[in-house]
């Protein structure tokens, strides 16, 4: 199934900076680099506020400084062509207009027309998240004008194992992409870029936890390494 993103254009939706490799980075690595896929990533928040009761951008202006430089450290290990960075307050989506988010995807998609998004599973814990997928569903609506013809989800480690396990809304994937060991190194690379965000082992954000992600989604698919999905749309001519 890979063979079908051959030179595809795919846009790559996240809230916040480390969203873009969490889920998909060694995925992402593999289109690009055996599938001559172009990819742009655009990061919907900038990832810091939410740790002080209030938002105070000039608080954390160095962090933010340093999360942007973060970002195109994590985009080079990748080879992500370009990077989109906004400024929606972190952890704070529900508190601003879907309709503002929607507008940013929207803008996105006519000037780079791209065949294939990724973005968040839609039932994850983070409500950024949440947010996300549904500005992406509305701005992706299946009109015969709509040049996106599929939508892929991602789990988002320490965002989408989080949630309850009552919960009706659980990432419940349907499509799996191999990885190989330099795929996933570039992963471990790109989340080793991000000082903010990296965690030591157990948190879900580590490199040992994301390696050992990767594994058991091999191990259920009979590969060494793999990453998993859910098929949102697909619609094929």
């Amino acid at each position: 199934m890979i063979d079908s993103y051959q030179n595809k254009k795919i846009l790559l939706v996240v809230a916040h900076p480390d969203d873009e490799i969490l889920g998909v980075g060694g995925t992402m690595h593999r289109l690009i680099i055996e599938r001559n896929c172009i990819v742009r990533t655009i990061i919907l928040g900038e990832g810091i506020t939410s740790r002080s009761d209030s938002r105070n951008i000039e608080k954390w202006e160095t962090e933010l400084k340093i999360h942007r430089s973060n970002i195109e450290k994590a985009r080079e290990f990748i080879g992500f062509h370009s990077v989109g960075i906004y400024d929606f307050p972190d952890n704070r989506f529900d508190s601003v207009e879907l309709l503002d988010i929607i507008k940013v995807i929207e803008k996105e998609k006519e000037d780079f027309r791209p065949e294939v998004i990724f973005t968040h599973h839609g039932g994850d814990l983070n409500i950024d998240h949440q947010k996300t997928f549904d500005a992406v569903m509305t701005a992706c609506r299946p009109m015969n004008t709509e040049g996106v013809k599929t939508i892929i989800t991602f789990e988002t480690m320490s965002g989408t194992e989080w949630r309850a396990s009552t919960d009706p809304r659980h990432f419940i994937p349907n499509m799996f992409i191999s990885i190989s060991e330099t795929d996933l190194q570039a992963k471990l690379n790109a989340i080793e870029s991000y000082e903010f965000e990296r965690r030591k082992f157990p948190h879900p954000r580590s490199s040992e936890a994301l390696k050992i992600r990767a594994q058991m989604w091999g191990i259920a698919n009979g590969v060494d390494y793999a990453e998993a999905f859910c098929i949102v749309r697909n619609i094929c001519f």
